[in-house]
């Protein structure tokens, strides 16, 4: 008997023992008198059994068929092995033409003996940080480096930036690595289809921030360390950034990689993607389709975003300080660039901007001098050297870069050894006439003086 029906076998007991009347027992149990005289009859003639409730045992009429309950188990044994519980709902709604609700999808999972796709923790209490009002006021973003082509592929770094307000998926992209050629094309997605946000919400990645101890001398007047090359672009754009003290402190694209763990990874054995560029280029297909799910209203629906620049790829470069050599050329790295022959910039200090295409132009007082296209190979944006790194010389293999002052002279040259020892210089003696010879350093003229003009 289930819990309500345990009481009545009493009160039925009380009413034919004339203890109680049919309206005293009927209140009692919390039904009508009417049915406290059915049970009344049925204790008589079946005893205890006969309170049961008798649907108890029948199948439910809203169930499913037999034929739906095994072309699921089916589809989550084979084709949806993996998927979590929703997820493998909206995949047989949408593709299998399956209705049916996440229960039973879940129902079938547990009696199929499959675990969990994620095992649920306690709940961990923290203070809770308010999301922002409004759209491109803040934006998270980081990267994941994990194996989303599974075994298909080699492991990738997928980075991702999510709103704080609304959370949105900005923008996605798979690099090999995590770098700063994956997070400034990021911010040119992100920059090109919504705008230029107030803040950005990171972590303390050398991409990001100095982690290193130098301090030139200018910036120990400053008190304050010359950006990275990813912290001059913001400082450009006009985007702060703030760094994380832990990865709980931007807890929502935290979550977000291990939603898309779990969907992204599934979404991409589902259509057989075995490569980083089919893989990028399935991207924005998902995008839509996870925005279109977990998107929230924001609390203002006045958006936060800002126009992009028309110079945005000038912005989103690298930038060096160079010296014409004498031939009218300036070279970063392996490559150089050849100047035009109308005016001579030797000696002359330049700027040399790496674009994220590839491509390597030549200022001087704003104007552009030379361009070079980008490489035939595929061009991968690193930082060649910091942005403080022109100010100053590089230090000695001895000298560590935590030592006090910002400049370092350079190491002196010393002459190359001959191979023919030198002949011992003779030693030369004055002449007899040498002033050094006398016993006064005055000259024969001067003897017999004195220094009083009156003696």
């Amino acid at each position: 008997m289930s819990r309500k029906e345990v009481p009545r076998a009493g009160l039925l007991k009380a009413a034919l023992a004339g203890k109680i009347s049919n309206g005293q027992g009927a209140q009692a149990g919390h039904m009508s008198v009417r049915q406290f005289q059915r049970l009344k009859v049925r204790f008589i003639a079946e005893g205890p059994r006969g309170l049961l409730h008798r649907l108890r045992g029948r199948p439910a009429p809203r169930r499913l068929p037999a034929d739906v309950r095994a072309r699921v188990a089916e589809l989550l044994q084979s084709t949806y092995a993996g998927f979590n519980d929703c997820h493998a709902t909206e995949k047989l709604q949408e593709v299998e033409g399956l209705v049916l609700g996440r229960s039973s999808v879940r129902r079938l999972r547990r009696t199929l003996g499959l675990p969990a796709k994620r095992q649920r923790r306690g709940r961990q209490v923290r203070t809770r940080r308010c999301p922002e009002a409004q759209m491109g006021t803040l934006v998270q973003l980081d990267a994941s480096s994990f194996a989303w082509l599974e075994t298909r592929g080699p492991q990738l770094a997928l980075h991702g930036a999510i709103d704080d307000a609304t959370g949105t998926v900005l923008a996605l992209y798979f690099r090999p690595t995590e770098d700063l050629h994956g997070y400034v094309t990021l911010l040119r997605q992100l920059v090109t289809t919504y705008g230029l946000p107030l803040a950005l919400y990171g972590d303390r990645l050398n991409v990001f921030v100095r982690n290193d101890p130098h301090w030139t001398v200018e910036e120990q007047l400053r008190g304050l360390q010359d950006p990275t090359h990813f912290g001059r672009i913001l400082r450009e754009l006009g985007i702060g950034f703030i760094p994380a003290g832990s990865p709980q402190a931007k807890g929502r694209i935290e979550r977000l990689w291990q939603t898309l763990q779990d969907r992204l990874v599934s979404e991409l054995r589902l259509r057989g993607i075995a490569t980083l560029e089919a893989a990028n280029a399935f991207l924005p297909e998902f995008l839509a389709d996870y925005n279109r799910r977990f998107t929230r209203a924001p609390a203002d629906a006045t958006a936060a975003w800002r126009p992009a620049p028309r110079d945005l790829a000038a912005v989103l470069s690298c930038r060096y300080s160079r010296v014409v050599a004498r031939d009218n050329t300036v070279r970063l790295g392996p490559r150089w660039v050849q100047l035009p022959r109308r005016r001579a910039y030797t000696g002359r200090r330049l700027e040399v901007r790496e674009y994220v295409d590839g491509r390597l132009l030549v200022f001087a007082d704003g104007q552009c001098l030379a361009t070079q296209p980008a490489p035939a190979a595929e061009f991968i944006l690193r930082p060649r050297r910091s942005p403080s790194a022109d100010r100053r010389q590089r230090p000695r293999a001895s000298q560590s870069l935590a030592a006090e002052g910002g400049h370092y002279p350079p190491t002196p040259r010393k002459r190359p050894l001959s191979s023919r020892t030198p002949a011992p210089a003779t030693p030369r003696k004055p002449s007899p006439t040498h002033p050094w010879r006398h016993s006064t350093p005055y000259s024969t003229r001067s003897r017999g003086m004195t220094f009083s003009r009156n003696s």
